[in-house]
């Protein structure tokens, strides 16, 4: 089964884990100096927010499976879309283990499709930029983890 995933940079993150917790009505899963994350069953979502310099707002939208085969599934789609895919493999990142490919959508929204196997210590590392399609624009500015600057050509922003 699937479960979408937000992600949301914030100014203060105590402030945002009160608010969302509430909101919520349960305690993050995940919460490090930076970090907190809500796995949600009602409504399924990973739902996260990092307090790591990035701008305020959402920072990024995905899709996170449960296994190899809905993994292999969901790629089989990003390859017949109309765009410039990253395709990450196997990363640290956001405190998990993963494998993770990137897109953007024809606006701009960076989506991330991905398969977390297992907890990690640290945050992680974005991508390098020499990993990004060719048919992809690189965002030269610093970058936080979890968001590789893969662009459509023209898109704005």
């Amino acid at each position: 089964m699937k479960r979408l995933h937000i992600h949301v940079a914030v100014d203060d993150l105590p402030g945002s884990i009160g608010f969302y917790s509430t909101l919520f009505a349960t305690a993050p899963s995940v919460e490090k100096p930076d970090y907190a994350k809500w796995m949600l069953e009602d409504p399924r979502v990973n739902f996260a927010i990092s307090a790591r310099g990035a701008k305020t707002g959402v920072e990024h939208l995905g899709i996170q499976v449960e296994s190899g085969e809905e993994l292999a599934e969901v790629y089989q789609r990003l390859a017949k879309a109309d765009a410039a895919v990253l395709e990450e493999g196997e990363t640290t990142c956001c405190y998990a283990k993963s494998e993770k490919s990137w897109v953007h959508d024809p606006s701009g929204v960076a989506w991330e499709v991905f398969h977390t196997t297992g907890e990690a210590v640290d945050y992680g590392g974005a991508a390098a930029a020499s990993d990004l399609p060719p048919s992809a624009v690189a965002d030269t500015g610093t970058q936080a983890c979890c968001t590789p600057s893969v662009k459509r050509e023209g898109a704005c922003c």
